[in-house]
């Protein structure tokens, strides 16, 4: 039988897939039921925080989620701002409720207190997915003015992994200084820019590309495309011996 813990605000079943859903109260053993459900037979389980913002793209978001809650050794932690809710209504046919349950924890944007916003609180790092450019603003500056940002900006300073997607074109003089800055300072910039080298025939197939890169980051094979292995004409040349590209005396052939 599964059981019930409540832990900061946030309750859920010993059933990892289960959503968990806002409570009132804090049992005597916050801690002990929340370091029992971050385990598996002794070993600890993969932590990652995922972050979607307003920009345009939230299903990057929800992919990522989709394709890490079916490893049963990562656990994830969702944050998603208001205007996160709102892309993911008018550009998706998903309901927040349901994104929220593909989730293992849930926390309201402003909940500053919740356990992500702690460096005590480990975990492999975070993903924001998409990143508008208020979002990164604010994290290049440090302005800690949500759990979005407060969770990225404990991420960099625990010398954690923070990928940002960051979805924004044409991109102004200023823009390039936040994200210089945020390269400075240990982030990940991973816009979410299609490639076509695996062929990609739908728009999932580029979207599962871009996700599939992200969680790379991380050292989770997600299996979502194909990867590089050479164009056909070095592959057939290896295969035969010959060196490709071949020497040329030309000073125009590179």
């Amino acid at each position: 039988m599964n059981q019930t813990h409540l832990l900061n605000g946030l309750v859920y079943k010993e059933d990892r897939k289960l959503f968990l859903k806002r409570a009132t109260e804090i049992p005597d053993n916050l801690s002990s039921s929340f370091q029992e459900k971050n385990t598996i037979g002794g070993q600890v389980m993969k932590r990652i925080i995922v972050g979607i913002s307003g920009a345009t793209g939230a299903i990057y978001g929800i992919r990522a989620i989709e394709i890490l809650r079916q490893d049963p050794e990562v656990e994830v932690h969702l944050v998603v701002t208001d205007a996160g809710k709102l892309t993911i209504r008018e550009e998706t046919q998903w309901k927040f409720k349901d994104v929220r349950d593909l989730a293992d924890y849930s926390y309201e944007i402003d909940d500053i207190g919740a356990p992500i916003s702690s460096g005590s609180f480990r975990c492999e790092g975070m993903i924001i997915a998409p990143c508008a450019i208020k979002s990164m603003s604010m994290i290049s500056n440090s302005i800690n003015a949500n759990l979005l940002i407060r969770a990225a900006d404990v991420t960099l300073k625990e010398k954690r992994k923070l990928v940002l997607l960051v979805r924004e074109t044409p991109l102004h003089l200023g823009h390039l200084r936040l994200m210089v800055n945020l390269a400075e300072i240990g982030a990940v910039i991973q816009p979410p820019m299609p490639a076509y080298y695996h062929n990609p025939q739908t728009l999932d197939d580029i979207i599962n590309h871009t996700v599939g890169r992200v969680l790379d980051q991380f050292g989770i094979e997600s299996n979502l495309f194909e990867r590089w292995a050479g164009t056909s004409r070095s592959k057939i040349r290896s295969i035969e011996g010959i060196r490709f590209p071949p020497k040329s005396s030309s000073p125009g052939m590179i």
